[in-house]
C-alpha cells in the first residue's frame, strides 16, 4: 500500500504501482468471475476485466433486454454467457451486481452456490449494511468483499478505454480463506480503479446515500431549478438561464475543478467571479449544511434504506418510476438542456 498525505491526514491507498495489473492477473489467474446483473456496473466492470485479460463470464435472465445488450458487447451464451444461476455455479468470484431490489429477491438463488472458498463481491455496501432488512446473510466460509467505483459503470468504461482510471473504495467484510486483502486488491485494479481508498460496508453505504441525495443528484438539482427559476422570473430566456445555470458549469467549471481543485478555478476566474463567489459560499454552505445533516441521520437510522426497500419491492415501482423521471424530463430546464446540447460544436 502506498502512503498517501490528504491535507494533512495520513491514508494508506492501493495503487497501480505496487499492485500492477501483471500482479491482479497473477492473483486471479485460477479464479472464474461471474459478473452477475448487466445493468448499471455490470458492463462497464465486466468489459474492462475482460479486456484487461481475466476469466470473466456473465450471469444474466435470457431473453431480456440486458441479455441481448451483453450479446451486443460479444459475451457469447453458453461460453461466456449465462443464465444467472448458471454463472453463480461456475463462478469461484461472484460480483453481486444487480439493482439493490433484485440483490434481495435472487439471493436465494446466489446463495446456494455460495461454497466453500468462494468470494462474493459487491459495490454497493447496501445489502451487507442492512442484512436484518435485506436478508442477505453470507455463508461464514466465503469472502465477502467490495469494490465501488466513485462514478457510473458508463464512466468508468469511458475512462478506461481513454487509458484514465475512475478512483474505487474498497472493504472487507469477511475474510474466510486470508486471501481477501489480495482478491479484492486485484479485483480493484482489473475492474480499471485509479486507486483504491480504504473504507467499511457500512461507512460505503452512508457516504454513497448522502452522495447520491446530495451533491451527486439530489442536491445539484435542487440547485439547478432554484437557479433556473429565480432567472425565468426575472425575465432572462431559457437559454440563458440554462447557459448560466448549468451548461458553464458542466462544459467549463467543473473540467478545470476536476483537473486542478476549486481553489485553482477560483484564481483563474475574473476577480469579480472571485469576489462574488467568496462572498457567498459560506451562505450556501451554512443554508444547507442542517440539510445534509438530516440527510445522514436519514441515512444512519436506516430510513432512507427502508424506504428504497419498500418503494422498489412494490410490482408497479418502475411505472411509478417513470412518472416522477418523467417530470424532470418534461421540465422546461431539461428541454432546454436538450436543445442547447444539439447546438454544441461536436454535434454539428
Amino acid at each position: 500500500m502506498a502512503l498517501l498525505n490528504f491535507g494533512g491526514v495520513e491514508e494508506q491507498v492501493i495503487t497501480r504501482e505496487e499492485f500492477p495489473l501483471k500482479k491482479a492477473q497473477e492473483v486471479l489467474k485460477d479464479e472464474v468471475i461471474a459478473v452477475v446483473g448487466y445493468g448499471v456496473q455490470g458492463p462497464g466492470q465486466a468489459l474492462n476485466l475482460r479486456d484487461n485479460g481475466f476469466n470473466v463470464i456473465v450471469g444474466q435472465r435470457k431473453n431480456s433486454k440486458t441479455w441481448e445488450k451483453a450479446k451486443n458487447d460479444g459475451w457469447v451464451p453458453g461460453e461466456t454467457l449465462f443464465e444467472i444461476e448458471e454463472a453463480c455455479e461456475k463462478g469461484s468470484i461472484i460480483q453481486y451486481l444487480l439493482s439493490d431490489a433484485g440483490q434481495i429477491s435472487l439471493w436465494p438463488t446466489v446463495k446456494k452456490h455460495l461454497t466453500k472458498g468462494k468470494a462474493l463481491y459487491f459495490s454497493h455496501g447496501f445489502g451487507i449494511t442492512y442484512k436484518e432488512r435485506t436478508g442477505i446473510i453470507p455463508p461464514e466460509d466465503v469472502d465477502v468483499i467490495l469494490v465501488a467505483p466513485k462514478g457510473s459503470g458508463t464512466s468508468l468504461r469511458r475512462m478506461f478505454l481513454e487509458g484514465r482510471g475512475l478512483n474505487s473504495s474498497y472493504a472487507i467484510f469477511q475474510d474466510a480463506t486470508g486471501n481477501a486483502v489480495d482478491r479484492v486488491s486485484a479485483l480493484g485494479i482489473g475492474v480499471g480503479s485509479g486507486y483504491l481508498f480504504q473504507t467499511d460496508f457500512k461507512k460505503e453505504v452512508f457516504s454513497d446515500l448522502t452522495g447520491e441525495r446530495g451533491t451527486l443528484m439530489g442536491a445539484i438539482q435542487g440547485i439547478f431549478a432554484a437557479q433556473y427559476e429565480v432567472l425565468r422570473s426575472n425575465g432572462h430566456s431559457p437559454s440563458e438561464a440554462f447557459n448560466e445555470t448549468v451548461e458553464e458549469l458542466t462544459q467549463s467549471l467543473m473540467p478545470l475543478v476536476a483537473e486542478n481543485g476549486m481553489d485553482w478555478m477560483y484564481a483563474n476566474c475574473s476577480t469579480t467571479a472571485q469576489r462574488g463567489a467568496l462572498d457567498w459560499w459560506k451562505k450556501f454552505r451554512d443554508a444547507s449544511k442542517p440539510v445534509f445533516e438530516e440527510l445522514y441521520s436519514e441515512v444512519a437510522a436506516g430510513n432512507e434504506a427502508q424506504r428504497s426497500i419498500d418503494s422498489n419491492s412494490q410490482d408497479d415501482y418502475r411505472e411509478k418510476l417513470e412518472e416522477e423521471l418523467k417530470e424532470l424530463r418534461e421540465s422546461e430546464m431539461w428541454k432546454a438542456g436538450a436543445t442547447v446540447r444539439t447546438l454544441r460544436p461536436e454535434n454539428n
